[in-house]
């Protein structure tokens, strides 16, 4: 989000309620392309719910839970081999990468919705354990308001992180901000190379003892 955000001309940055008009678009389209997922796995798992029967359903929940746990575990650093699983989107996101290339720079809300439903589809851990868990819907209609749901849940973090990389923009292009980050870079280099000869004094001691 911060680099679209980064991505979009300054005088929409600048601009408050253009800047949110775009970033909804975004979000827009991220969310359209969860919906439109979680219809896929959801009338899936109906179909499979259709040849098992009640049997299938507890079998589908079941290995969504079991899947969902192990995402969890790897989102926590338990289970790093774990990360193969979003590898499974990646040959998806290859052939839509390109399309989302050619729609930059965005330039307009449309264009950013647009935009929006391809970088719904980028592999994402997250993501990936919810649409696991449509699986185990009763069907399509389900499994996309499943989804969509998800995706209005995570609007706050994704919209505030756009609206905050927006603000650090505007303010490191401020006079007195720069001064400030400048002064402290000559200050840490000051402080490194007048700690260099105490410490190096100290190294022999600390080496006989």
């Amino acid at each position: 989000m911060g680099a679209l955000t980064f991505s979009l001309p300054a005088d929409v940055r600048e601009r408050r309620p253009r800047l949110l008009t775009y970033l909804a678009a975004y979000n827009g389209g991220r969310i359209l392309s969860y919906a439109a997922a979680g219809a896929l796995l959801g009338g899936l798992g109906a179909s499979l719910l259709g040849i098992f029967g009640d049997r299938g359903h507890a079998l589908l929940q079941g290995l969504a839970a079991l899947l969902m746990t192990g995402i969890g575990l790897y989102i926590a650093g338990g289970v790093p081999k774990f990360a193969l699983v979003e590898r499974l989107g990646i040959p998806l996101w290859r052939r839509l990468e390109p399309l989302g290339r050619r729609m930059l720079p965005v330039r307009s809300p449309i264009q950013a919705l647009l935009y929006g439903t391809i970088w719904g589809w980028l592999p994402c851990g997250t993501v990936y354990s919810m649409l696991l868990w449509t699986v185990a819907a009763q069907g399509p209609v389900e499994g996309m308001l499943a989804m969509a749901a998800f995706g209005a849940g995570t609007l706050p973090a994704v919209m505030g992180a756009g609206m905050l990389t927006a603000w650090l923009g505007r303010i490191s292009r401020r006079p007195a901000v720069r001064r400030v980050a400048g002064l402290s870079l000559i200050a840490l280099a000051i402080g490194s190379v007048a700690l260099t000869e105490p410490l190096h004094r100290l190294g022999p001691s600390l080496s006989v003892h």
